[in-house]
């Protein structure tokens, strides 16, 4: 069943720029927290105090299946592998800020693992494919874009990873605090990860004189990604991470009509997409 939540005012983002010295400072704390996990959890536990809504409830939310790679996946963008058959396929189905009619358009979601990897693939049908940015850690989430939080253990921490790409494949990538101080939040983006990524369409982009088809998005995400806190609750079978997919679907080349779609339900979108006590959780399995 699709869920539609209407809102008037803006999705607001907390964009913090750093000069070249705080953003050295920066990058030397965040290396010794993966150096150091134990103390860098114990900061988003404390973190997570800030978060004024309740908090995640483990049996709150479906739990989302991820299931392990049987067989080598090509990142391509085409899902031809036989195990992306197999495992969980779940809709965005949570809507906000739809304009239109056609701004409420269908994604499906699909994880896979394996020993190295997490896998995504996003599933979109679009009839007006729209991007502009081109740069790294600029706003791709302002155009037709998926997005992927990872919180590494299972509980809503005021910390997370977060991938944001859009149909160009520019990135934006950082590690996110709510409440990072006087109530306001911080992006990192001193956080550049490698990861495979590629996207596939089928339409004309920045034209709306016509209708498009939609477009897809496969990644792999290195489990060396999130360093020693990707150790803490491994990634293996039976063990549990919380995380949230998000789709960004622009519709207008010109103006900023966007519709934000969620594979969980985020009860005060008018905040951001960053409420990581709305999260769901994602459970490997064989």
């Amino acid at each position: 069943m699709m869920r539609i939540i209407y809102y008037k005012r803006h999705v607001k983002r907390i964009n913090i720029k750093y000069k070249q010295n705080n953003m050295a400072q920066l990058s030397t704390i965040y290396s010794a927290a993966l150096k150091y996990s134990t103390a860098f959890i114990m900061l988003s536990g404390m973190l997570s105090m800030g978060q004024s809504d309740k908090k995640l409830s483990l049996e709150e939310q479906p739990v989302f299946k991820v299931s392990k790679a049987s067989e080598a996946v090509l990142i391509d963008g085409k899902m031809n592998e036989k195990i992306w058959k197999k495992t969980e396929a779940r809709k965005l189905d949570y809507f906000y800020k739809v304009d239109a009619p056609d701004d409420a358009q269908q994604t499906v979601f699909r994880m896979l693992w394996d020993e190295e990897y997490l896998y995504v693939f996003f599933q979109m049908k679009d009839k007006f494919l729209t991007v502009r940015e081109t740069q790294r850690d600029g706003a791709p989430y302002l155009d037709d874009c998926a997005e992927i939080f990872f919180i590494t253990v299972p509980d809503s921490l005021d910390t997370h990873f977060g991938y944001e790409l859009n149909l160009n494949k520019a990135a934006n990538d950082f590690i996110y605090f709510n409440d990072f101080y006087q109530g306001k939040d911080l992006a990192f983006k001193g956080f550049n990860p490698d990861y495979k990524v590629e996207v596939t369409y089928k339409g004309t982009i920045n034209d709306n004189s016509d209708i498009d088809i939609g477009w897809t998005m496969e990644l792999a995400i290195p489990i060396s990604n999130f360093g020693y806190l990707g150790q803490v609750v491994p990634v293996a079978a039976g063990n549990r991470w919380a995380f949230l997919a998000i789709r960004q679907d622009r519709n207008d080349v010109e103006g900023d009509r966007r519709s934000i779609s969620t594979i969980f339900p985020i009860y005060d979108i008018s905040k951001n997409v960053h409420q990581a006590n709305r999260f769901g959780l994602m459970e490997f399995i064989e």
